[in-house]
């Protein structure tokens, strides 16, 4: 088990900053979208709901990936947000050197936007803008269409695991 880090001793290097981090549970997403015909993702942590008017979301890529150039371009991307059982799904999608769709169920719009079956949520879009963010770019993708399932909870992310959400009854 980690240790509590010292506020007045903590030193930013990556391993403290990861288990900072690590303390907000995030939900997980992919973003992906059809190229040349076949489906192209990645799993995403960082995402937000940014603007009501207009319709904006973020989500933040590392600069090393590989994927994001082969999307940042398309007419539309797919963001979906992973429900509780998807934890296999974000795996795969997360995975450098195999096919990232094998056992993954998907569907694509006619426009080319890619979303995995079974999430909680579907946001189809097109990048808005990108702002540099360290090693990392800020993406940020207007919304143009989408479906939710408020009876699909999420998948999340917190301490290094997945997670999920447990009902509170006593509202």
């Amino acid at each position: 088990m980690t240790q509590p880090v010292d506020f007045d001793t903590a030193a930013l290097d990556g391993r403290t900053l990861r288990q900072a981090f690590g303390c907000f549970p995030s939900g997980v997403t992919a973003v992906c979208a059809l190229v040349g015909g076949e489906p192209v993702g990645m799993a995403v942590s960082s995402f937000t709901s940014v603007s009501l008017t207009p319709p904006l979301l973020s989500v933040c890529i590392q600069e090393s990936s590989s994927t994001w150039p082969r999307l940042r371009d398309l007419k539309r991307l797919g963001l979906s947000v992973l429900a509780e059982d998807q934890d296999a799904a974000c795996r795969r999608l997360a995975d450098k050197d195999r096919d990232r769709f094998a056992g993954v169920h998907w569907r694509a719009t006619p426009d080319g936007a890619v979303f995995v079956d079974g999430a909680a949520a579907w946001f189809e879009c097109s990048l808005s803008t990108e702002l540099p963010g360290g090693d990392h770019t800020i993406a940020l993708l207007e919304i143009h269409r989408l479906r939710t399932d408020p009876a699909t909870s999420p998948l999340v992310f917190h301490g290094s695991r997945f997670r999920r959400l447990e009902p509170n009854d006593q509202q």
